[in-house]
């Protein structure tokens, strides 16, 4: 693709993006088309720029490079047209809570954004998301599982086109855990995941895009494919290899803490 030319049908694309903090790099040249409804799980292990990536794609950060979202280019002066039209989910859902109550916290973005029927919006989604419950309670006070489906259903409240999900699970309990899987699963959008956790990302999302310890992307493809490429998941540093005692014998093997990888050695 030539430089700023930009394909019809992508919702995203980002051209040869840079990004430093500092004198360091987070991204290095990354290059990403992503289409409407697709859900693309963002791979990397701890500081190889998921996070970051993400805060560009919202519009709240700006590096060297090209972004384009629905064929606009985005600068720090168009970008508050992304506002309604992407939800973003930090890791931390304290970071995030502002209002007295779970209720208000939901209502708030359909307030900003000038919605009618707010009560009502609440009420659905309140109920979507099994947190009825807790409108009146205040979120600080609920458990890190509890505040991301808070957070969550304040952001899908206002139906954005893009859903960015900030190593969601991480917060989560099993069973929150296995509801947010499913939820996603089942999700009409648009979905951004970034994670290191390789189950989640399987089974919710048939792209990944891998980024390695040097902020490049080193892997833009088929989830299934990427779960049998050994190379790939050593060098990004998304699965390792440690000694297991099995009653009375001492074996190692490349551990994913996810079973569909099963190579001994």
């Amino acid at each position: 693709m030539k430089n700023g030319e930009v394909r019809m049908e992508n919702l995203i694309t980002l051209n040869k993006i840079n990004y430093k903090y500092e004198d360091d790099f987070a991204l290095k040249n990354i290059n990403l088309e992503i289409k409407e409804n697709e859900k693309v799980a963002l791979l990397g292990s701890n500081g190889s720029g998921k996070s970051t990536l993400l805060r560009i794609i919202a519009g709240l950060y700006f590096g060297n490079g090209e972004y384009f979202f629905e064929n606009m280019k985005i600068t720090k002066k168009t970008a508050k047209n992304l506002r309604a039209k992407l939800g973003i989910l930090f890791q931390n859902p304290d970071s995030m809570i502002f209002n007295p109550s779970v209720y208000d916290e939901i209502a708030f973005s359909l307030k900003e954004f000038g919605f009618n029927d707010i009560e009502k919006k609440v009420e659905v989604i309140a109920k979507e998301f099994n947190i009825t419950h807790l409108l009146k309670k205040s979120p600080l006070n609920l458990s890190g599982g509890e505040k991301q489906k808070v957070i969550l259903a304040s952001i899908l409240v206002y139906n954005p086109k893009v859903l960015l999900l900030d190593e969601p699970t991480t917060a989560m309990d099993p069973r929150t855990t296995g509801w947010f899987i499913d939820f996603l699963i089942d999700l009409n959008k648009t979905v951004i995941l970034a994670t290191h956790d390789l189950a989640v990302a399987y089974e919710t999302c048939e792209r990944a895009v891998v980024l390695d310890e040097n902020h490049k992307i080193i892997y833009d493809g088929n989830m299934e494919e990427l779960m049998q490429n050994l190379d790939i998941l050593i060098k990004a540093n998304l699965i390792h290899k440690h000694k297991h005692k099995h009653k009375r014998f001492i074996h190692s093997h490349y551990h994913t803490h996810f079973d569909i990888i099963n190579n001994h050695s």
